[in-house]
């Protein structure tokens, strides 16, 4: 290139131009060959080595190089070309204009680093979304770091910019930036806070995108869609959605339902308030209304029973019996202390669907019909109506 500039500023002095003249019709010249030369390389990279790297990735077995790779990816690597070729050419095109080589070779460094940095946003996106279905804590840890990458290269790309522009060294600039640790603290107090939450929450195996939980202070109750350093997206199952900050969530109490979805069963926990004056001995007549409905034999009511005791032994028997419970799993029916509104019984159980509206209506027939049977039983249900006080049923 040297070599041609020389000749051509032989051949435009042998045109009898003068000094001048030469010398801005060997800059305009150089300037335009250095332009087309860029245009060139830009054009080579994106319709000749983009689909031969493309076409390498696709024969490789691994997903890694697919997505660092991608084509959004080397298209954004390769405007930096244009510029490296700018940038190697410069000294010859202004070679005697020492000031315009140096303010163009600002301008080129600062679009290198500009472009530099697009690129290297456009691989972290791309290498953030790799395998988003997954609720693996490491998935989480690599998501918060890509996060924490993107913001740590928008600060070194705008430091390097700075210490284009005022000629300095970038290291010094950041070896100055100790005195401004405070401000830079205060600026990004949030997202340090949301980085070490979110560390702590997905080391401690606390959540995962996906999982159900519920904050009540929120008012989220809902799978988790997103998690980022300084947000948790919840949709609830209004089909709102709600922010919760990580810090929240660890500061503060939060139920996740991952254990009730991947266990043998979801919990029934539900009481009902007996009359108390209704417990007694079971009559003759009771005990043969008994035998008639097939609830006990004569001969499990031969002795004196307590008509709560029958019931309580007939209801376990009748919970276990049915086939949406998991009979596997923990099961009872227990007398709690009595209360002013009279003796709670609960009903502790395990159903195997687990799906919302499934669940509440196999709860809902199974504690129908426990208070259907207690009547056999010559128990009253205890209700406290608003209107006229304690009534009996």
């Amino acid at each position: 290139m040297e070599v041609l500039r020389i000749l051509i500023e032989d051949m435009i002095y042998s045109a009898g131009a003068s000094d001048t003249m030469a010398q801005m019709v060997t800059l305009a010249i150089m300037a335009l060959l250095a332009s087309l030369l860029a245009f060139l390389a830009d054009w080579l990279c994106i319709h000749v080595v983009v689909p031969i790297v493309m076409r390498i990735t696709k024969r490789t077995d691994t997903r890694w190089d697919d997505v660092i790779f991608s084509k959004q990816v080397l298209h954004s690597a390769c405007h930096i070309v244009p510029a490296i070729v700018v940038w190697w050419l410069l000294p010859l095109v202004f070679a005697e204009y020492p000031i315009g080589k140096e303010a163009m070779s600002r301008i080129t460094a600062i679009y290198i680093t500009i472009m530099g940095l697009r690129t290297l946003q456009t691989m972290i996106a791309a290498v953030g979304q790799m395998d988003t279905d997954r609720r693996s804590s490491s998935q989480q840890y690599f998501h918060t770091f890509c996060g924490v990458l993107r913001i740590v290269s928008v600060f070194i790309a705008a430091i390097v910019v700075i210490a284009i522009v005022l000629g300095r060294n970038p290291l010094n600039i950041i070896a100055g930036l100790g005195a401004t640790s405070a401000v830079l603290m205060l600026v990004f107090k949030d997202t340090i806070e949301g980085l070490v939450a979110g560390i702590r929450l997905t080391s401690n195996e606390m959540m995962h995108i996906g999982d159900w939980i519920t904050v009540p202070e929120s008012g989220a109750d809902g799978t988790v869609i997103g998690m980022s350093l300084t947000t948790v997206k919840v949709k609830n199952f209004d089909n709102t959605i709600v922010t919760v900050s990580p810090k929240t969530l660890v500061d503060r109490s939060f139920r996740n339902w991952k254990g009730m979805q991947q266990s043998e069963g979801r919990r029934v926990a539900r009481r009902v308030l007996f009359d108390l004056h209704s417990f007694a001995e079971v009559s003759a007549e009771t005990a043969k209304h008994l035998v008639e409905k097939g609830y006990f034999t004569a001969e499990d009511l031969a002795t004196p029973q307590v008509n709560m005791a029958l019931y309580r032994r007939y209801m376990e028997q009748f919970i276990a019996a049915r086939p949406e419970v998991n009979d596997e799993m923990l099961l009872m029916v227990r007398q709690i202390e009595p209360t002013p509104y009279g003796i709670p019984v609960e009903f502790y159980f395990f159903l195997h669907e687990k799906e919302w509206c499934n669940y509440e209506h196999q709860m809902a027939e199974i504690m129908e019909w426990a208070i259907v049977i207690a009547a056999d039983f010559g128990l009253k249900v205890y209700e406290v109506a608003a209107a006229d006080g304690a009534r009996q049923h």
